[in-house]
């Protein structure tokens, strides 16, 4: 019998997190999570990367639970292949935050998440996807960004680091818009108030458990909202500095099945 906590859900981000390069998931990690679910751990993945992305990864996985998708801006239910919840960023606010943002910092580039099970990533010229391996419709001018309803803005400065330009937008932005960095090149928009801690408290309403007993895993500062609605939180050695200072363990990286590693200490 394990002598630490057992947690009745396990909250993976996917990026840097429980992915190797490739989009890959390793066979030990799926024993891992396997082995979690045996003793009755509900896996439960919270992922920045709206639901189009994630939607190949979770036949892949034979994943049937509820997903946090968008910074916790979509709630998907992958057995009924249901959106169970969606939160929009107002346009008009989104075009305004970018130029106080602009008015710091000189011009920016934005692209955009689209709402929707078949939302596109939309990108103005000069953007760069921070994840090649994601498909991403090029328009020809900004205003073309807001042609649909959005979850999210993805912005990249010519100059200035993932920090500094999360920063200056925290700074300017205000109420207009939650501010937060997902990952390498990805600093992003997304509704007020609406974050993966916000997410998780759906799901975890969805499933019929507490927050508190659940433990959580990733790597960037995007889940440090996750963190707080967690019971535990695991940083992988590759994280943040700013997520391993407030994680209550850091494991492994994801490239070194830093996930299995926690999960078979607790649950073997």
């Amino acid at each position: 019998m394990p002598t630490t906590p057992v947690y009745d859900i396990v909250a993976t981000d996917l990026d840097g997190t429980l992915l190797r390069r490739g989009d890959t998931v390793s066979p030990r990690s799926r024993a891992a999570l396997a082995l979690a679910a045996s003793a009755g751990a509900r896996h439960l993945i919270v992922t920045g990367r709206s639901l189009p992305g994630v939607l190949d990864l979770l036949g892949a996985l034979e994943y049937r639970g509820p997903v946090v998708c968008g910074q916790g801006t979509q709630l998907y239910d992958a057995g009924s292949a249901r959106m169970l919840s969606s939160v929009t960023l107002d346009r008009e606010l989104a075009d305004t935050a970018l130029g106080k943002i602009e008015a710091e910092t000189g011009p920016v580039f934005a692209a955009v998440d689209q709402d929707g099970a078949d939302g596109r990533t939309l990108a103005e010229p000069g953007y760069l996807m921070p994840h090649p391996a994601l498909p991403v419709l090029r328009v020809g001018h900004r205003s073309e960004l807001w042609a649909r309803p959005v979850i999210k803005v993805l912005i990249r400065h010519p100059a200035l680091s993932d920090d500094a330009l999360a920063a200056v937008a925290r700074t300017v932005v205000g109420d207009l818009a939650n501010v937060t960095m997902a990952g390498p090149g990805t600093v992003e928009l997304a509704p007020y108030g609406v974050d993966k801690g916000t997410g998780i408290a759906l799901a975890t309403e969805v499933l019929g458990h507490r927050p508190g007993r659940l433990i959580s895993f990733g790597d960037m500062p995007n889940d440090l909202p996750m963190f707080r609605r967690s019971g535990h939180g695991v940083a992988m050695a590759n994280a943040h500095p700013e997520l391993i200072a407030a994680a209550d363990e850091v494991t492994l990286s994801n490239e070194d099945d830093g996930i299995a590693v926690v999960l078979e200490r607790l649950f073997t």
